[in-house]
């Protein structure tokens, strides 16, 4: 047994958790029980209000039975069906429900889904795509891929080549040939904003930049998370999106929104694509997919994508790529199950009644110690501490840690407190919100 546990906890030397400062971890562990609706219950019988729906995924609150019961038909009707050269109804039926509400406008919808089971896998197969779609127009040298500073895209090789998280990157070689536009935050000019900030659109020409570098024949694709989430919540410049859009339409680029964290409801509208009204070639998502219930990704590609490799004879493979649980029958009922209780209680949108409260509650903030910056877009918000001498990360640990003690979880990184609080949440969640994390931040030295 563990030194750490107590009598009847569980051992905690087998599991190597991700993400986690294991050592430190299991010496104090933090373990969640159970769930319901806004609120975890920890294993000690405490309540802790969830500020950050699970990891970004839980959009429509934790214990809904409508998802559970649809994912026990579902295994108790056949628990897995292989989907190379075979196929089960309910993938086809999930596809079509998700074709209805896919990214874009009516007429330019990316309506056609590639399943995967992951964030990180639905990265490295829109990579994939976008490089195989090049080749099939005849644009075989076009291999390379853009990426941002501070974007996070999974850890997937792909998506740790063209992310920008030094910590991803360190260990790990890189795909040949991948580049980097800059990141878009400016503490200097757009402190302290709600929304879009006004300057920075002008860091979209880092593209150009780039092509004349590498030479436009080179790229194949540029990816960009609309809002970046788990560096800190970065949010793009007004005009950016656009600008970047016109840029790689000018050189044959593709574009990618990786919307993973801002897909089904996080903005208020079904996704960032949407809210921003800037339609790129390629869509990634995950999380709310399912609720998180049961793990899964999805692409989405335009019509442009996906006709370019249907091409060649008909009993070829057109894009040599997939996954075992690609279309899993369970996760599709999961899917399918959460896009009803989106649709029913309207949370695609419900971030836009709620983001004014939201907004005001986060920026109530402004003045605490340590606190330079706050930042908030829909149900998203980031707060940025002053980092301790030497300690990067500290402060806001033990800000997290304190929050957790008192009952609030919230997402630290680096120095960065980062909120996504389930659509379901109401006013007096926010004010809870608030008042413990104020709290916390007046303690921490």
């Amino acid at each position: 047994m563990n030194q750490h546990t107590k009598p009847n906890a569980p051992v905690l030397d087998s599991y190597w958790m991700p993400f986690t400062a294991n050592r430190q971890f299991k010496q104090a562990p933090r373990l969640l029980a159970s769930a319901e609706g806004m609120h975890y219950t920890s294993t000690d019988g405490r309540t802790i209000l969830d500020g950050t729906a699970g990891l970004w995924c839980v959009n429509a609150g934790h214990g809904r039975r409508q998802i559970a019961a649809a994912v026990e038909r579902q295994l108790s009707t056949m628990d897995f069906a292989p989907s190379f050269q075979m196929g089960h109804p309910i993938a086809f039926d999930f596809a079509e429900r998700l074709a209805e509400i896919a990214p874009g406008p009516e007429g330019q919808k990316l309506d056609r889904v590639f399943f995967t089971g992951s964030g990180s896998e639905s990265v490295d197969t829109a990579l994939k795509m976008a490089i195989a779609y090049q080749r099939a127009i005849g644009q075989g040298t076009r291999t390379r891929l853009i990426g941002r500073e501070r974007g996070y895209h999974g850890v997937g090789f792909g998506g740790i080549s063209v992310g920008g998280i030094l910590n991803n990157r360190r260990v790990f070689p890189q795909l040949p040939g991948s580049d980097h536009l800059r990141h878009t935050h400016d503490p200097v000019k757009n402190a302290f904003v709600k929304g879009q900030p006004e300057h920075g659109a002008e860091l979209a020409d880092d593209l150009e930049r780039l092509v004349a570098l590498h030479g436009a024949e080179t790229i194949a694709a540029c990816i960009v998370e609309p809002v970046a989430g788990s560096t800190g919540v970065l949010i793009p410049p007004k005009g950016y999106l656009e600008r970047l859009r016109a840029i790689c339409d000018k050189h044959g680029i593709l574009l990618i929104f990786d919307e993973v964290i801002t897909g089904f409801g996080r903005l208020g509208a079904p996704f960032a694509t949407d809210f921003f009204g800037v339609t790129p070639d390629l869509v990634t998502t995950a999380k709310g997919l399912t609720n998180g219930a049961i793990p899964m990704g999805a692409v989405f590609a335009s019509r442009k994508v996906h006709d370019a490799l249907m091409h060649g004879p008909e009993n070829a493979i057109e894009l040599f790529h997939g996954y075992t649980y690609s279309g899993h029958p369970a996760a599709c009922a999961a899917g399918i199950a959460t896009l009803d209780i989106y649709r029913d209680e309207g949370l695609m949108t419900r971030a836009v009644e709620l983001q004014d409260a939201w907004h005001d509650a986060m920026h109530s903030l402004k003045g605490l110690p340590n606190v330079i910056d706050i930042r908030t877009i829909g149900l998203i918000a980031g707060i940025e501490l002053q980092s301790r001498d030497g300690a990067i990360g500290a402060r806001a640990y033990d800000v997290f840690v304190d929050c957790f003690e008192k009952g609030l979880l919230i997402r630290v990184t680096g120095d960065i407190i980062a909120f996504s609080p389930p659509l379901i949440a109401e006013e007096k969640h926010f004010g809870e919100i608030v008042s413990i994390l104020g709290d916390a931040l007046k303690r921490a030295k």
